[in-house]
């Protein structure tokens, strides 16, 4: 089985740990300048990671939850669902200096691909 990798994000600005059979999509498609894009090449899974603008009307687990639903939104999803969110330890950030609080969200959205029916 091939391990898991550490792969840049946003030209290294950070980066992540990524799962086996992870295969860029930017290779295959243009991507989004706010956007990194991975898919698994056995599944119709990816990962879409998307640098979001600031929103003050909103704070804390609720940011969090406003950006995921937006997306949805955006995308056209037929479902959004949040299944965990939860802060992140500013301690363990590499950017501990520049921000206040910062949160995961996990969740699934059901959205058609590219030229696809939803």
């Amino acid at each position: 089985m091939e391990p898991s990798r550490d792969y840049p994000l946003f030209g290294g600005a950070f980066s992540a740990t990524l799962p086996p059979g992870a295969i860029d999509v930017s290779d295959l498609r243009p991507v989004p300048d706010n956007q990194e894009v991975f898919c698994h090449r056995m599944t119709d899974q990816s990962l879409i990671v998307e640098l979001l603008e600031l929103q003050a009307h909103v704070q804390g687990e609720e940011a969090a939850r406003y950006h995921f639903e937006d997306v949805g939104g955006v995308q056209g999803a037929r479902t959004v669902q949040v299944e965990a969110v939860q802060p992140l330890l500013l301690e363990n950030l590499a950017l501990r200096g520049c921000c206040e609080e910062a949160w995961v969200l996990s969740g699934k959205q059901q959205v058609a691909k590219e030229n696809q029916q939803p």
